[in-house]
């Protein structure tokens, strides 16, 4: 049943996102007048990315009265009411149980459709078999942009992976979208990589064969409220380290590079990217700011007023290049107006923040 009207605004001048919705309206709100009074469907809306969808969304819908709704597919609706009451109880959300690579088709039609779903960070933490990771994502996509036809939807968003690039090589500080490199295929653990790029194909395909507008986010790596702090995200691994008085502990030898857009940031593009990037062209989504994992880990040991220990595993091995994973963005700066505006250090200080101000019930859902 609905909140009150004074409900739902209570809960929103609660809500400890406030000041990062604020920030991500003023920035993404000449884009919205297309879905007034239209519905939206997104796939793997409650993860990380989903999450911040939501929040934006329910937040955008409510302060420019947009009377537009959102439909979400989840396989688990009770889990995501303990982790987000507030969206589950948002009368402009509603939720479709399923599976990505099966769902029944809901009835009605959809404008716009948001596919996130693949599987998820948890089970690929617990060493999921590949081959399912392969198919959630391969045969998930297919049947979504099935249902896109069906139900005459004119834009789509994938959001796919820097993965598609496969290593990146050690003389490229950046890589752009014109690299055309690949995992390799003989590698069982390039599931992720290798599935991603059969969806961006399908993505292509279905544009070309029925006319969708798809636009293709290939997204790199990220940091926020919601980041799980417990399975395989180093940067979420060194905040709950830090958190619990530390030390934190780097398993490797900490010289690999890689680079975090603040979450805020990141539903400012997924959200240009749906209204405005062009269609089958790929834009990376990421953070150009590098950094070495040991410099990570000292970064978020100072952002603790008492002294956090950094504890590096592994001596670096001698003549050998470190390892990068970092995005060039030039292509979503010049063509799509974004950017990175909130930097690394101010992104863990408001991640720190809002687990800080939650309940502390609440704090293992972050």
């Amino acid at each position: 049943m609905g909140l009150s009207l004074r409900a739902q605004q209570s809960n929103l001048r609660n809500n400890p996102l406030a000041g990062d919705l604020d920030y991500i309206l003023t920035h993404t709100e000449y884009l919205w007048e297309e879905l007034r009074g239209k519905c939206l469907f997104i796939t793997g809306g409650t993860g990380f990315f989903g999450c911040w969808l939501l929040e934006s969304f329910a937040w955008v819908n409510d302060n420019l009265n947009l009377n537009a709704s959102a439909l979400v597919l989840t396989r688990n609706y009770n889990a995501f009411q303990k982790k987000a009451p507030h969206l589950v109880a948002n009368p402009s959300i509603q939720f479709h149980i399923g599976d990505v690579r099966n769902f029944n088709f809901p009835e009605g039609e959809f404008s716009h459709i948001i596919h996130a779903a693949a599987t998820s960070a948890r089970a690929t933490f617990n060493n999921e078999d590949p081959l399912a990771k392969f198919d959630t994502v391969v045969e998930g996509t297919r049947h979504t942009l099935d249902f896109t036809i069906k139900c005459h939807a004119r834009k789509f968003l994938l959001t796919s992976s820097g993965a598609v690039y496969g290593k990146q090589p050690s003389g490229m500080t950046h890589i752009p979208e014109g690299y055309y490199g690949a995992p390799d295929p003989t590698d069982p653990n390039s599931a992720w990589g290798e599935a991603k790029r059969a969806a961006e194909f399908l993505c292509a395909y279905y544009s070309k064969r029925y006319g969708i507008a798809i636009k293709i986010a290939r997204c790199f790596s990220f940091v926020g409220p919601y980041l799980p702090l417990d399975i395989h995200y180093a940067i979420g691994n060194f905040i709950r380290d830090g958190l619990n008085g530390g030390p934190i502990q780097i398993k490797g030898d900490g010289t690999p590079y890689r680079s975090y857009l603040y979450a805020a940031d990141l539903a400012i593009w997924l959200w240009t990217l749906l209204f405005k990037g062009e269609s089958c062209r790929a834009y990376n989504v990421g953070s150009e700011e590098d950094i070495t994992i040991a410099e990570l880990a000292h970064t978020v040991a100072q952002s603790f007023q008492k002294p956090i220990e950094v504890r590096i595993a592994k001596a670096p091995a001698p003549y050998r290049l470190p390892e990068r994973y970092v995005p060039l963005t030039k292509r979503a700066q010049e063509e799509c107006g974004i950017y990175q505006m909130v930097d690394l250090r101010e992104s863990i200080k408001r991640t720190l923040h809002n687990i800080l101000f939650k309940p502390t019930e609440s704090r293992q859902h972050v």
